[in-house]
């Protein structure tokens, strides 16, 4: 099994990355793909699904999110498509917050994940997720970081931002806060 591969990125879909690495191209399919770039050096780390007809190569750009993946597909009922589609919608600290919190309406806002597919979510992974390597956000952060991907920004910028926050103050300063930060 492999941990991580480190090349170069040299093609871009929307469904996976063609990282060369040692003059070999792996197809690796990953939640956003757009997140790297065409010839940039980076490190994907990799879950390896091996079935009868067919070895796939998932990546990520974070151990954090790899994990949350693999848990995420341990769950009856959610297969890897269910688990991209919601490390592709949500931030590793978002769904984990509300995982732990059983919040399953905020589960079901991902492509495919219905009402018992959400509350399944909570039901086999609260509780179980190791939480040192994820950071926990507050309610109030999860709402800010909701607000900036409906404006638009990407998830890499939000969380730079997110950690310089205040996260005693309300929704509301916390949003114009980190609008100000990222129009600097």
């Amino acid at each position: 099994m492999y941990n991580y591969i480190k090349g170069k990125i040299t093609e871009i879909t929307p469904n996976y990355v063609t990282l060369e690495s040692n003059a070999i191209g792996y197809k690796i399919l990953t939640p956003n793909p757009f997140n790297f770039s065409i010839d940039g050096d980076f490190t994907v780390y990799i879950y390896q699904k091996v079935t009868d007809d067919a070895i796939t190569l998932y990546g990520f750009k974070s151990s954090e999110a790899r994990d949350l993946f693999i848990k995420l597909i341990s769950v009856n009922g959610i297969g890897p498509k269910s688990a991209i589609a919601i490390l592709a919608s949500g931030s590793v600290g978002s769904i984990t917050n509300a995982i732990e919190e059983g919040n399953a309406k905020y589960l079901q806002k991902f492509p495919g994940i219905g009402p018992k597919a959400s509350q399944q979510i909570v039901l086999d992974l609260k509780g179980k997720i190791d939480f040192e390597n994820v950071s926990i956000r507050t309610q109030n952060m999860v709402e800010v970081e909701e607000a900036l991907v409906a404006l638009g920004y990407k998830t890499k910028e939000i969380e730079k931002v997110i950690k310089k926050l205040d996260n005693t103050k309300n929704t509301n300063d916390l949003i114009k806060d980190a609008l100000q930060m990222m129009l600097k």
